[in-house]
């Protein structure tokens, strides 16, 4: 179903912008794993709008409640339900969207294909829904934890409007990244980044750049060799992720600009250990991991909704113009940043589930 993301740990999420409340159903997760809703409400706080001026205004405070799949503080293997309230939704803000369509946003798309759409904040495709995803990815980092206790997955914006940041140290870590609002992992250049977002934020516009990814501690062998690449299925986690507009691992399109010679990653053994002396390659290779850091960049493009004037047309098909109201954010990086680390979790819990169902002997 559509709504459904992963094979053996599976999640399905659910509800609306401006519903009750949103949410995530957790399948297939282990019994036994400790988990607390404050290991949960941890990632939450990292998503959650109204972190600084570079976000969305809505007061969300997003707090988690878990109704199944828990007792005494372990899974029990059953399926585990989150929910989140929705507290500040203001559906009056929208009610000029009710029959207009926003440019560049899904109302058209939605309407053309179910012949119904939820008007207010946009639904089902608002990033309210990547509530349920950041959840999930909580309960599948409590696995990997368990099961790859040196895997460390960290994402930061690495680009703006354009603007790059100087590639990070090797020894960047999570703390680094959260020491600041825009989640940019250079000090020397982080001012003129914030800039450029505070800059489109008072001219009522919106800007977008890229999030990169590492995962340190990547155990050799998840992924399968054909439709189920671990780089695919990676792909296909990252292009889900609302403004979500391109995907590229290890060298990526820059790859295509070298020559064989230039690109191939030469083995050699280390401490009994096959290794790569570079790595263009991603950590990846024939769609299964190779065992060094796993790395990838994802585009997000420029929020949609912003309240310069916009050329549209109405459900009847009338020219207009629209000026959007509500609460949005300017940049979306920042808070898509846990997104990112959330869905990398998700689709590592799932393959690593199923390379340990082909590790399995069964009884003689």
């Amino acid at each position: 179903m559509p709504n459904t993301f992963g094979h053996l740990f599976r999640i399905t999420t659910w509800g609306e912008s401006h519903g009750g409340g949103v949410g995530v159903v957790v399948d297939g997760c282990p019994p036994r794993l400790p988990l607390s809703e404050e290991d949960i409400q941890r990632e939450l706080d990292r998503r959650k709008p109204g972190q600084s001026r570079l976000t969305t205004q809505r007061k969300e405070g997003d707090r988690v409640e878990i109704l199944s799949g828990i007792f005494e503080g372990r899974t029990l293997g059953t399926p585990i339900l989150l929910w989140v309230r929705n507290e500040d939704a203001r559906p009056e803000a929208y009610e000029q969207m009710r029959a207009t369509f926003r440019p560049s946003h899904a109302d058209y798309t939605y309407q053309a294909k179910y012949g119904v759409r939820n008007w207010m904040g946009g639904g089902r495709a608002s990033a309210r829904e990547t509530v349920g995803r950041v959840a999930g990815g909580a309960v599948a980092g409590q696995f990997l934890r368990r099961v790859f206790p040196s895997l460390e997955v960290v994402a930061y914006v690495s680009e703006v409007h354009g603007f790059p940041a100087p590639e990070p140290p090797s020894a960047l870590n999570a703390q680094s990244i959260e020491a600041n609002p825009l989640r940019w992992p250079d000090p020397t250049t982080l001012s003129h980044a914030i800039g450029l977002v505070d800059e489109a934020r008072k001219a009522g516009d919106s800007v977008g750049g890229v999030i990169s990814c590492r995962v340190r501690g990547m155990p050799v062998g998840l992924g399968e060799p054909v439709f189920d690449k671990l780089d695919a299925d990676l792909a296909k986690a990252m292009l889900s992720i609302p403004a979500a507009k391109g995907f590229e691992l290890g060298s990526g399109f820059a790859g295509a600009r070298l020559r064989g010679s230039e690109h191939n990653d030469p083995f050699y053994c280390e401490a009994g250990r096959v290794r790569t002396r570079t790595n263009f390659s991603g950590g990846v290779q024939g769609g299964i991991s190779n065992g060094e850091d796993l790395f990838f960049r994802v585009a997000l493009k420029p929020v949609a909704t912003i309240s310069l004037p916009q050329e549209t047309v109405t459900e009847k098909g009338e020219p207009t113009v629209l000026r959007a109201r509500g609460r949005h954010d300017p940049c979306v990086l920042p808070r898509a940043v846990p997104i990112v680390e959330a869905m990398t979790r998700l689709v590592l819990a799932d393959h690593a589930l199923r390379q340990k169902a082909l590790e399995w002997e069964p009884l003689r």
